[in-house]
């Protein structure tokens, strides 16, 4: 009688440790934050431009986020990086407008956080005219092509 009880007793402890099949879907999955920087075309020194990013989650634009910044530098001069906190323009679209002092090449990178997930995607900016140094930088920044590995679809 011992071993039966015994025997039960165990059965259950491990029927109660078995993994069910849907498991992974009663558990919430948390899906990744977007970011996509919005930029006209062409933009030129000392004009007012503006700089928007669209944040989206499991495909529709976040109502809330913890936070939200713009860090923006020029190609040669990260030492005087400039962070600016964008307004909330509509649901889920944050922006600022900016002047550029001077032509170059700039980088923006954007900080966004919602509930503990942090992304910071960058981005590079051309304002007007490139010097020489900077259009050499994104020739040499530019992997260069393998050969035999085209792929035509």
């Amino acid at each position: 009688m011992k071993k039966v009880f015994l025997i039960a007793i165990i059965g259950l402890f491990l029927g109660g440790c078995s993994l069910k099949e849907d498991v992974a879907e009663l558990y919430l999955q948390e899906q990744p934050l977007h970011a996509e920087v919005v930029l006209p075309e062409i933009i030129k020194s000392e004009e007012q431009v503006p700089i928007n990013v669209i944040l989206t989650q499991d495909g529709k634009k976040v109502e809330e986020v913890d936070s939200v910044e713009f860090e923006m530098w020029k190609h040669d001069d990260a030492l005087h990086a400039t962070i600016e906190q964008p307004e909330k323009c509509e649901e889920g679209i944050y922006g600022i407008n900016k002047t550029f002092d001077r032509d170059g090449l700039y980088y923006i990178k954007i900080h966004a956080s919602k509930d503990g997930a942090i992304i910071m995607p960058q981005v590079q900016v051309v304002v007007g005219e490139l010097s020489k140094s900077e259009l050499e930088f994104l020739q040499n920044d530019v992997p260069e092509k393998e050969e035999g590995h085209d792929h035509h679809h």
